[in-house]
C-alpha cells in the first residue's frame, strides 16, 4: 500500500482556548480569568498532538506534567505581582536542560537520560511564568541550517511541508508558525534564531552578547558566539519577553531595553547590504525583498544607503574553522561535556565532516581566533554612523528538504551551507544584536525575511524598526490562508485541529 500523500501545508489554529492570539493576548485572558491555564494547556497539547505527525517539531513531550502544573497554578492563590507570561505554554529547545527531561542535542550519540538540573537560561525563561510542554527538535548539536536528523523524520515547514523549517531552532519555529504555541525557546550560534524565524515567517531576535544569561556551553567557548532568545509571531511578544527577562537579570554593561510598545517614529540612518562577503550573489527574490523593504523604510522617513560589509575579508573562512572547532570539541570531549555515555561513533555526516576539516586546518586557529575577536571592534567602528544595517537573512530562499540533509556528501553539503548561511554569522562573532522579520513571499508560499543588525546594546532600535514595519506591512499568518474555516458559525467546521491544505 502506498504511503499517504503529504498535504502542502499545515496549521492547527481553531476555536479552542488559544484561538489565534499571541502570547501577550493569552496572558491577559488568563489574568482576566476569561480562560484558565488548564484550558490553555490542554488546547496547546491537543494542537501539538495534531501537528506532530506532519511537522515533527516535538523532540520530547512533557504533557502529563504540564497539565498537573497547570492545575496547580489554577488553584493557587493569586498574588499582587505575578509573572507576565504566567501559564503560557511553550517548548524549550532540546539542547537546553530542564530537570527530569532528557537533553539529546538532536543526536543519537547522546544517551536518553533525564537532566539533573535546569540550565541557567531556562531558569530565566521559566521565571517569566512559561509552562514547558516539552523539548523542540534541532539538527545534531545545532550544526546544520536545516532540522533534518539522520536518525528520524525531518522537521517540516508548516507553510509548505516539502521545505525546510530552518535550524537550528527549527522545531520551535515550526511549532510557533503552525499555531501549536505562541512563543518558543531558540538559541543562536550562527543564525539559529534568525534562520528558522526567516523560513517560518516569524520574528526572531538574537540579542547582544551578554544580554541574557548564558547556558553552560556558551561560557566554555574561546569566543562566545551563542545567544539565547525566542521565536514569536508578533513583535510585541519578542519585546515583552526581553523586558521581562531583564526583571530576572539585567546586564549592567548594556543599556536597558525596557518596555517597548510600538515604533517611536524617530528617523534612522540605515545601511544596506545585498550580497555577502563570501562572493555568492543573493538570489532574485531575496534581493528584491530587501530592496522593497528599503523603499518602505524610506517612505517611513528613514535614510537608507548602501554600505560595505563591516568585516575582514577572511571572516567566512575564519568562522567556518570555528564552526569546525566546535564539532571537533564535541566528538573529542563529548563524554566530559555532555554525558559519560556519549558515543562519537553515532554522530552524523556533517559533524564528522566538520571534525575532519578542523583536523586538517587546525594550524590556522590562532590567527582565525584573533581576527574573530577583533571583529567586535571592526563592527563597532563601522556602525558608528548608522543606527542599523539592513541585509538578507539568508543567501537564497528556503530550500526543499534533502538539500541540506546530513546524508549529503560533506563537501557538497558544506558548500551549500556556505552559500545559504552567508549573512547571519557576523552578528554571532561580533556579539551584535540582529533581528529577522518576514517581509515577502515566494511563489511556493514560503516567507522571505530580512535582517536588521544593530549597534551593540541596540535592541531597542531593532524593535523600533520591527514595530514600524509590522504596522506598515503586516506579515501574513497561516490562519489567514483558511480564514473562512476558522470563523465559520458551524460548530463542526472548527473542531478539526489538523487543518491541512
Amino acid at each position: 500500500m502506498s504511503a499517504p500523500e503529504i498535504p502542502q501545508s499545515c496549521h492547527v489554529y481553531c476555536n479552542d482556548a488559544m484561538g489565534r492570539d499571541d502570547a501577550t493576548a493569552l496572558a491577559e485572558r488568563i489574568r482576566s480569568r476569561e480562560i484558565s491555564i488548564t484550558e490553555l494547556t490542554r488546547a496547546a497539547i491537543a494542537r501539538a498532538q495534531a501537528a506532530q505527525p506532519l511537522i515533527h517539531g516535538v523532540a520530547l513531550a512533557n504533557y502529563d506534567e504540564a497539565v498537573q502544573t497547570a492545575s496547580r497554578l489554577d488553584t493557587a492563590a493569586r498574588t499582587a505581582i505575578e509573572p507576565l507570561f504566567r501559564g503560557i505554554p511553550t517548548f524549550i529547545k532540546d539542547n537546553t536542560n530542564v530537570t527530569g527531561l532528557a537533553t539529546r542535542q538532536g543526536s543519537l550519540a547522546v544517551p536518553d537520560v533525564p537532566a539533573p538540573h535546569t540550565s541557567p537560561f531556562a531558569r530565566q525563561l521559566l521565571a517569566q511564568g512559561f509552562l514547558c510542554l516539552g523539548k523542540s527538535t534541532l539538527p545534531e548539536f545545532g550544526f546544520n541550517a536545516s532540522t533534518e536528523p539522520a536518525h528520524g523524520p525531518a522537521t517540516r515547514n508548516p507553510w509548505n511541508l516539502a521545505y525546510s523549517a530552518g535550524a537550528s531552532s527549527g522545531g520551535s519555529a515550526a511549532l510557533v508558525a503552525a499555531g501549536v504555541v505562541p512563543i518558543a525557546h531558540a538559541n543562536d550560534g550562527g543564525g539559529s534564531i534568525r534562520i528558522p524565524a526567516a523560513c517560518c515567517g516569524l520574528v526572531g531576535l538574537k540579542p547582544t552578547r551578554g544580554r541574557l544569561i548564558d547556558n553552560e556551553a556558551a561560557s566554555s567557548l574561546p569566543i562566545n558566539i551563542i545567544s539565547e532568545g525566542v521565536v514569536t509571531r508578533s513583535v510585541r511578544d519578542t519585546a515583552s519577553f526581553l523586558d521581562q527577562a531583564e526583571s530576572y537579570y539585567r546586564n549592567p554593561k548594556l543599556p536597558a531595553i525596557g518596555n517597548i510598545e510600538g515604533p517611536s517614529g524617530r528617523p534612522l540612518r540605515i545601511g544596506m547590504v545585498l550580497d555577502s562577503i563570501n562572493g555568492h550573489k543573493t538570489d532574485h527574490i531575496t534581493r528584491q525583498t530587501v530592496e522593497e523593504t528599503a523603499l518602505r523604510l524610506e517612505r517611513l522617513g528613514h535614510h537608507i544607503e548602501p554600505v560595505p560589509v563591516p568585516v575582514h575579508s577572511a571572516f567566512p573562512e575564519d568562522f567556518a574553522l570555528y564552526w569546525a572547532l566546535l564539532a571537533f570539541g564535541v566528538r573529542t570531549n563529548g563524554k566530559k561535556m555532555l554525558h559519560p555515555a556519549f558515543d562519537k561513533r553515532r554522530t552524523d555526516g556533517l559533524t564528522n565532516g566538520l571534525d575532519r576539516m578542523f583536523r586538517r586546518q587546525f594550524w590556522r586557529l590562532p590567527t582565525a581566533l584573533w581576527r574573530l575577536k577583533r571583529s567586535w571592534h571592526d563592527y563597532a567602528h563601522a556602525m558608528a554612523g548608522f543606527d542599523a544595517v539592513l541585509t538578507p537573512v539568508l543567501g537564497h530562499t528556503t530550500p526543499a528538504l534533502g538539500h541540506l540533509s546530513p546524508e549529503v556528501p560533506f563537501d557538497t553539503l558544506f558548500e551549500r551551507l556556505r552559500q545559504y548561511v552567508s549573512f547571519t554569522p557576523l552578528a554571532n562573532a561580533t556579539g551584535a544584536p540582529a533581528i529577522s522579520i518576514p517581509m515577502g513571499r515566494t511563489p511556493d508560499r514560503l516567507p522571505v525575511s530580512v535582517q536588521f543588525m544593530g549597534r551593540h546594546g541596540g535592541e531597542r532600535t531593532l524593535l523600533d524598526i520591527a514595530y514600524a514595519l509590522e504596522a506598515n506591512h503586516p506579515w501574513p499568518q497561516l490562519w489567514e490562508i483558511n480564514q473562512q474555516r476558522f470563523t465559520s458559525d458551524d460548530p463542526n467546521a472548527n473542531d478539526s485541529l489538523a487543518d491541512t491544505l
